[in-house]
Parts: structure tokens; C-alpha cells; sequence
């Protein structure tokens, strides 16, 4: 149930009427319309709770900027990240833009990112990178790929040339998926149901019929995806987010070894699941998950 006053705010109506334009006017993929609609529905009942009332649609044409810092702060109290909040903020300025576009959305820093030495991408941070990568894409099919793509490095771990040699051959898709990786040397690797589901959701709006022979992953022309495409995609994103510019396709099979190790996957598995010849290629990540901790105990411990 949404939060604020009893009953609809008549500026939810301009929040569904936002969403269709989005879809039919700007070509947004259905992922990037269901997030930034689902942002402007708790903007407005946050502006509801906020004000003491109901908001009517002539209520977003004097939003402030100290009520969207408050939104922000609302927001960051239930957890959400740095790129999650740049998202946030720009699908507020967006809705505000299109319900009152006579008055300029008020003017607001997005989050600060900090600089230093690699850390994983945050779970929310693949997602919010994975969607906003469709904010390129020239048609809808093109969103859903990127989406697919992005969510399969990281749910699965896989290397940018590994997911873009998949073929039809992979389908139906299953529990397990089969990965040739360096050296020809084939692996099986468990795929999780939302990547699953991305890769459906691809493949069922994707204009060009995959076959056994040809790329799963397509170019706007029907050609094998560029891995180059991907990357570019990716840069693009993590500008819009405020990501660190070491937020790469590879990076995302980096957070995937990390976050399991942290949850507490052995190395040996993750050696397997990586396709890592040796495991001393495996043990960084170790390194790296001691670098996580440090930083989580000296922000943490009062004596640190």
C-alpha cells in the first residue's frame, strides 16, 4: 500500500498519463517506464505526507528544492545507493518537467560519488546500470537486450565474450546454462530466475528469430552484438548514474565473484563458476573482499 493520505492523489493521474508517454511518445523500454512511474507515484505520495493534503496536478508545479532533498533523504533512509538516487532524481526532474513543462524543475546536485580504488558494483547499482542502459536504445527490443545482457555478467559471472558467443543452441533456456569459455573449455553455470526472465523477455521482443547457429545477442541490424556496443552502452549509463568509470562489463563479473565470496562461497566453486584455469586467478578476489571489510570496519567500529 502506498504511504500517505487515504484515498488517490489526483496527481497519480499525471504520473499514468507520464508512463504513456514514456511508452508511446519517448520509446522507453518497459523496464525504464515501470521504474521511473513507480518513482513518480512515491514522489507524489511523498509530497502528499509532506504537505499535509492531497496533491492535485497544479500541486508539482511548485515542488522545492529542499522538498526533493527530503524526498532523496527519505529515500536513502530505506537503503538505496548513490546510482540509485541519481536515477531517482532524474526521473523526478523528468516527471516534473512533463507535468509542468512551463517551470523549470528545481535546480539540485545529484549524489556525490566517491573516487578510489575499485570496489564491487552494489546489487542495486548492477540493476539501476542495467536498466538505465535502455535509456539508448533506439527500440524497445534493443532496451531488453541490453538489460539481458548486463544482468547475465553479473547473475552469472560471465566474460562480455562469453555471453555475446551464446547461440540459439542455448534455448530453451534451463536450471543451468552452458558457457564456452577460454580454450574452448565449456562450463556449466546456474542461472537465476531474473536473469532468466530478462533473457526471455529479449528474446520474446526481439525482432530477428534466434536460431542454433547465429548470436543470441543481436545488433539493431540482426548481426552478432559488438562487445564494443556494450561497453559504450555501459559508459553512457554510468555517466547518467555518477558510477565510478571503473564500472565496466567486466567489473560486473568482478562484483559477481565478490558478492559470493562475501556471502560465503568457497573459492573452489567460485573457481569453477568463473572458468578460472588456476585458482591463484581466483584468490584476488579474496583481496579484494579483505579491502570491503576494512572499509566496512573503520566506518563502523566506534574505536577505528
Amino acid at each position: 500500500m502506498r504511504a500517505g493520505l487515504p484515498g488517490d492523489h489526483p496527481a497519480h493521474g499525471t504520473a499514468a498519463e507520464w508512463g504513456d508517454h514514456l511508452r508511446r511518445d519517448r520509446r522507453r523500454s518497459a523496464h525504464t517506464v515501470r521504474a521511473y512511474v513507480a518513482t513518480a507515484h512515491r514522489l507524489v505520495d511523498f509530497l502528499g505526507e509532506h504537505r499535509g493534503g492531497a496533491v492535485a496536478p497544479a500541486g508539482l508545479t511548485n515542488v522545492t528544492a529542499p522538498e526533493l532533498r527530503a524526498y532523496l533523504a527519505s529515500r536513502r533512509g530505506e537503503g538505496i545507493g548513490n546510482a540509485s538516487a541519481a536515477r531517482e532524481l532524474s526521473a523526478v526532474r523528468g516527471f516534473l518537467a512533463f507535468a509542468a513543462p512551463d517551470v523549470a524543475p528545481p535546480r539540485m546536485r545529484g549524489p556525490r560519488v566517491k573516487r578510489g580504488v575499485p570496489r564491487p558494483v552494489a546489487p542495486d547499482d548492477v540493476l539501476a546500470l542495467a536498466e538505465e542502459a535502455g535509456e539508448d536504445a533506439s527500440a524497445p527490443w534493443i532496451a531488453d537486450r541490453d538489460l539481458a545482457v548486463l544482468l547475465l555478467l553479473y547473475g552469472a559471472g560471465l566474460r562480455i565474450s562469453e555471453a555475446l558467443s551464446l547461440t540459439g543452441a542455448a534455448l530453451p533456456l534451463g536450471e543451468l546454462l552452458t558457457v564456452t569459455g577460454k580454450r574452448s573449455k565449456t562450463r556449466n553455470v546456474p542461472l537465476i530466475a531474473p536473469v532468466k526472465a530478462a533473457i526471455d523477455g529479449y528474446i520474446e521482443s526481439c525482432p530477428y528469430r534466434p536460431t542454433r547457429k547465429q548470436a543470441l545477442f543481436r545488433g539493431a541490424r540482426g548481426g552478432p552484438l559488438s562487445a564494443d556496443v556494450v561497453r559504450r552502452t555501459v559508459r553512457h549509463a554510468r555517466g547518467r548514474l555518477g558510477l565510478d568509470a571503473r564500472t565496466t562489463p567486466h567489473a560486473l563479473r568482478h562484483s559477481f565473484a565478490t558478492h559470493l565470496l562475501g556471502r560465503g562461497a568457497d573459492l573452489r566453486s567460485i573457481q569453477e563458476l568463473l572458468g578460472h584455469a588456476s585458482l591463484s586467478s581466483t584468490q584476488i578476489y579474496t583481496e579484494v573482499d579483505a579491502a570491503h571489510l576494512l572499509d566496512v570496519y573503520r566506518n563502523a567500529h566506534p574505536r577505528a
